[in-house]
């Protein structure tokens, strides 16, 4: 077995190294939102939802976000204090290696009961999303156009 087979998919490996009850009540939330906003809401709303979706802070942002403020902060420190405090940036550094690999480290526990997503999970929103707004209606059926228009198509509404 390659390496590249033992490790998690890096679509799920934050999802995979989750705990299930956390992985539900994000999903269930988002799912309450969607079914909200196409039950109660306008088309235009949709626009807003997908715009704020867009802005969404995912796991590895806010890991990195983290992650480089600790390694800063500890060189910082290890530079005007005391040399003990490059430690921080080590595990730091060590944290995000793990988490390269698995999908795993220490911080993502708290981050994701703190109910940030993976970007697997928001672009489930938004695929949903864009389904019910009726993005994808305007692809041709297969075969009723060229394999080229039905691709540019495709990757139109993709990119809407």
């Amino acid at each position: 077995m390659t390496l590249s087979e033992r490790l998690p998919p890096t679509t799920r490996r934050v999802e995979l190294h989750t705990a299930e009850e956390i992985n539900r009540r994000i999903e269930l939330e988002t799912d309450s939102r969607v079914a909200r906003l196409a039950a109660r809401f306008p088309m235009s709303r949709y626009e807003d939802r997908l715009q704020e979706l867009d802005a969404e802070w995912d796991v590895e942002r806010v890991l990195q976000a983290n992650a480089s403020t600790l390694a800063l902060g500890g060189v910082l420190l290890g530079a005007l204090v005391d040399r003990r405090f490059l430690a921080l940036p080590t595990a730091v550094f060590g944290f995000l290696a793990m988490h390269a690999v698995q999908g795993w480290c220490p911080p993502i526990p708290v981050i994701r009961r703190l109910g940030v997503r993976t970007a697997h999970e928001i672009g489930r929103e938004r695929h949903a999303l864009k389904v019910l707004r009726g993005d994808y209606d305007g692809i041709p059926a297969a075969d009723s156009a060229e394999p080229g228009d039905r691709v540019r198509a495709a990757l139109e509404a993709v990119d809407r």
